[in-house]
Parts: structure tokens; C-alpha cells; sequence
């Protein structure tokens, strides 16, 4: 997948016209129901995915003007956002997730040739990785709203790139494991263990299993026995 913020906003677009069509497909007291997610409702996910777009427009803004725009006003705004908006009703939530993804795709419409390059701190990456996090924030949490979407709907581009930011993600020694996604000349390793299990399959059901979207029923292990327990991600 390329990395150009300019092409993944047009990833990030269709991307949020799936979701805003689930959610369109949605009872409407389907909101107060589980989500994939433990302990969050399909508004908590709703809300979030909303909240996540204001809080990305704010660091466009950042980079854009140089001044400091934080995500979030606090640290506890975050948590308070989601929980304040979960019960709202779900034709708000709809206009919601519009709305705020309209405020993302303005700011990054501005967005110069200077500004993708800064660096924004608190992602310790430059602002031409945003509209990556906010791709994968979209996709990740369309699954997690258990409304019919799946990692085998993700594209195999975006599998991958999900996929190898999951194994970077590992601290040392957290983790030993060598994957084997299928078509790829190379294995994704974690950590530094030779003898460590070696998993194969498709890259989605892989990145579905490492991020905890997918039981990994259709995965290989070598030697033969139960896929390991995989620390939480995100």
C-alpha cells in the first residue's frame, strides 16, 4: 500500500462510505447493543470512530499551522467523548460520523506539501502517516461493530500493511513468533527465538488473528499444536 497521504485519503473516503452504509443498515436500538469490543456498545464504536476523526483533523491542524492543536484537550477527554456520545440516538450517530469525517477530509484538502513533512509529537511520525492511522482506525472498528463486515472484506493491501504494524508493534521479548502470510517471499518475524512457531495462512485471517478481529481457525502451525495467545493489540 502506498504511503502517499493524498492517495490513502481516497482509501480513507470509501473506506468511511462502508461504514456510514452499515451503520445506515443498523436497527436503530442496535446502539445499546454488544459490539465486538468488550465492554463497549455499537455506540461506544460509533462515537469513537467519530471522536478519532476530530481528533486527527486537530493534528492536520497542527502540522498546517505549527500551532499546538493536541488530539484530545485532556487526557480523560478521550474516555469522556465516547461515553458522553454512545447513547445518542443512531441517526445522530450517522450525522456524526459524517459530519466528522467531512471536518478530516477538509483538513487534509489544505493540507501543503510542507505540512504532510512535520512532525507531529505526539504520533512521533510526520502528518503524511495520519491518513494511514485513520484508515486503519475505520476498518478495525467497522469489524468491531459485528454488523456483518469482516477482515475478509479488508483489501489485501491494507491487510498487509495492518499486518506488519501489529508485528512492529511487539516489545522485545513480549512475543516470539515467525508468520508466513501466503504469497509473500518473506516471513514476518517476532522476536529473535529460532526455534519460535511458525504460522501460515492468508494475511488477513493472519492480521485479523494478531489484532484479536479473527479466531485464526483457518491458520497452520508448525510444529503442529494450538496457535499461541496473543498478547492484546490496541
Amino acid at each position: 500500500m502506498t504511503i502517499d497521504p493524498l492517495v490513502l485519503m481516497t482509501d480513507v473516503e470509501a473506506a468511511t462510505a462502508r461504514l456510514v452504509r452499515t451503520a445506515e443498515g443498523l436497527e436503530p436500538l442496535t446502539v445499546s447493543q454488544p459490539s465486538g469490543l468488550p465492554g463497549w456498545t455499537v455506540g461506544h464504536v460509533l462515537t469513537h470512530v467519530a471522536r478519532n476523526a476530530d481528533a486527527y483533523t486537530n493534528l492536520l491542524t497542527w502540522a498546517r499551522t505549527g500551532v499546538e492543536t493536541p488530539a484530545y484537550a485532556s487526557p480523560s477527554a478521550r474516555a469522556e467523548g465516547i461515553e458522553s456520545g454512545a447513547e445518542r440516538p443512531l441517526r445522530e450517530q450517522i450525522v456524526d460520523l459524517r459530519e466528522s469525517h467531512e471536518r478530516f477530509s477538509d483538513a487534509a484538502a489544505t493540507m501543503t506539501a510542507e505540512a504532510w513533512t512535520f512532525f507531529v509529537p505526539p504520533t512521533g511520525q510526520s502528518a503524511a502517516a495520519i491518513p494511514w492511522a485513520r484508515l486503519r482506525e475505520v476498518e478495525v472498528h467497522h469489524v468491531d461493530l459485528a454488523a456483518g463486515y469482516g477482515p475478509a472484506d479488508w483489501s489485501d493491501a491494507f491487510a498487509l500493511r495492518l499486518l506488519r504494524e501489529v508485528v512492529s508493534g511487539f516489545g522485545a521479548g513480549e512475543f516470539e513468533l515467525v508468520l508466513r502470510p501466503y504469497g509473500t517471499d518473506h516471513p514476518l518475524v517476532i522476536g529473535d527465538n529460532p526455534d519460535a512457531p511458525v504460522v501460515g495462512g492468508p494475511t488477513r485471517s493472519i492480521a485479523a488473528w494478531l489484532s484479536g478481529r479473527g479466531d485464526g481457525a483457518d491458520l497452520t502451525v508448525s510444529p503442529d499444536g494450538e496457535l499461541p495467545v496473543v498478547p492484546r493489540w490496541k
